[in-house]
């Protein structure tokens, strides 16, 4: 292995976390989730040589996965949807009130428009304001609006509910 080799299995090793976190928000499906992860790896290793370090390394691995999952659900919806496969039992059963609003406050965010859904996300994970706008590419200050509207809107939802 290469000293490029060697510094990108580090970099993915580091940031796993994150590149999963940012695909589950963009599906339900283990194996769409999968396929986003593996997407979001080539397209960090093909921009791997072009980080020059202006970010930080963990700002510039949000930005090419949530650009990769955004990508990619807009192909989704313009190819329309998949047939779901039925199963006999309910494997995510939500045992416990915890695990239940979780999974509703998942599903509420999944219903958001795609940077809505990054922003959320993003805020989830406790980053600065400031974090968020470097990531997304607004400022600090259209962050927080956007955050108040969005919350907002989660709540709409669950009113409705």
């Amino acid at each position: 292995m290469n000293k490029k080799e060697a510094e990108f299995e580090h970099l993915v090793r580091e940031q796993r976390s994150t590149i999963y976190t940012v695909c589950y928000m963009f599906s339900n499906d283990a194996d769409e989730v999968a396929d986003l992860f593996q997407d979001a790896l080539i397209n960090l290793w093909r921009g791997f040589d072009g980080f020059r370090g202006e970010s930080k390394a963990s700002t510039w691995v949000w930005r090419v996965t949530l650009n990769t999952c955004i990508s990619a659900d807009r192909k989704k919806k313009r190819s329309g949807e998949r047939a779901p496969l039925e199963l006999a039992g309910d494997f995510f059963e939500d045992k416990d009130a915890e695990t239940k609003q979780i999974r509703q406050l998942h599903e509420r965010i999944r219903r958001l428009q795609p940077v809505d859904r990054a922003l959320v996300l993003l805020w989830l994970e406790d980053l600065s304001y400031e974090e968020i706008g470097d990531i997304v590419g607004i400022s600090e200050k259209n962050v927080s609006v956007k955050l108040v509207r969005i919350k907002k809107q989660l709540i709409e939802m669950s009113k409705n509910e």
